[in-house]
């Protein structure tokens, strides 16, 4: 009885591992996708797409930049740079990664090979992860393809390495969260066409919509912090815009890089009211991570959930 139940742990712990390394649908699904040609198109295409855009901002930067002595601030062209990578790489990013998963499931069916899968003994656990895991891994291999271009802004300064490895986890995260919404909605359709149009709309909600409908009632009501006299009312104020901003990620990486360069941490910082009094206020990468890493595991019981109900 002792051996068993010391096993027992160990037996789940190696169930849960086996999950990652021996799932029978990531193997299947990472070989395909590096024996075909669509993933080193998509891949040369991002490269193209990202090495044509900062030859341009270059131009445009070096040029604004020049001062009246004829001398550009290389600092500023470094920055700007970095700035302008990191954000057409999230553009691109949040909309390659669900394309690699919107037709994970509903590709089964149109296939008719889904009630092969459900005749197997994986679990729609090992399905899912294993459909998830083989995207983002092709999703990492684009974000390590990139770092050479992001690594350009080192020869002229201006960014620190804190903010390269920032930058990461807030792609890593968007990523995540685009990819496991494109797989819930393709277990959810019949039709890839329509996983993906509903895949989408969300990813498209999370990167312009809601920044564009927090602006647009800022600027309708004429909220701001400073202007307001409760110390209370201002302190929640600051709070409830620092979540709702925390959950775009282009907004998080420039706040994030704005606390970096003025409080010069990427912790805690202290923020003083229009009263004088001085709050502490977490740098928003940190809030942002926990809220997009809360929302994937959400959206992937809701996947597991839905595969469950399919094989029902």
């Amino acid at each position: 009885m002792t051996t068993q139940l010391g096993h027992a742990p160990q037996n789940g712990l190696r169930r849960r591992w086996g999950y990652l390394v021996d799932n029978p649908v990531f193997t299947k699904e990472i070989r395909g996708r590096m024996r075909g040609s669509r993933a080193f198109a998509v891949l040369t295409f991002y490269l193209v797409v990202l090495g044509a855009f900062t030859g341009l901002m270059y131009l445009a930067v070096a040029e604004s930049s020049m001062s009246v002595s004829g001398q550009s601030n290389v600092g500023e062209i470094g920055r700007t740079l970095f700035v302008s990578i990191v954000a057409i790489e999230m553009l691109l990013v949040a909309f390659i990664a669900p394309a690699f998963t919107a037709g994970a499931i509903s590709g089964e069916r149109e296939h008719q090979t889904f009630d092969l899968l459900r005749t197997t003994l994986l679990s729609p656990v090992a399905l899912v992860l294993g459909k998830l895991t083989s995207s983002m891994l092709y999703v990492l291999l684009l974000l390590l393809a990139a770092v050479p271009l992001q690594s350009i802004a080192f020869f002229f300064g201006g960014v620190a390495e804190t903010e390269v490895i920032l930058s990461f986890v807030i792609l890593i995260c968007t990523a995540l969260l685009f990819s496991t919404i494109g797989i819930y909605f393709s277990a959810r359709s019949h039709r890839t066409l329509s996983a993906s149009v509903l895949t989408y709309v969300t990813a498209t909600f999370f990167t312009f919509g809601l920044p564009v409908m927090i602006g647009g009632i800022l600027v309708l009501f004429g909220f701001s912090p400073n202007n307001i006299q409760s110390t209370t009312t201002q302190l929640a104020l600051l709070y409830i815009l620092g979540g709702v901003l925390s959950t775009n990620p282009a907004a998080t990486a420039l706040l994030t890089q704005y606390v970096l360069l003025n409080q010069q941490t990427i912790g805690t910082f202290t923020y003083t009211l229009s009263g004088g009094e001085t709050i502490t206020l977490i740098s928003p990468w940190i809030p942002f991570s926990v809220i997009y890493l809360t929302l994937t595991a959400i959206v992937f019981a809701l996947a597991v959930h839905r595969v469950r109900q399919i094989e029902n």
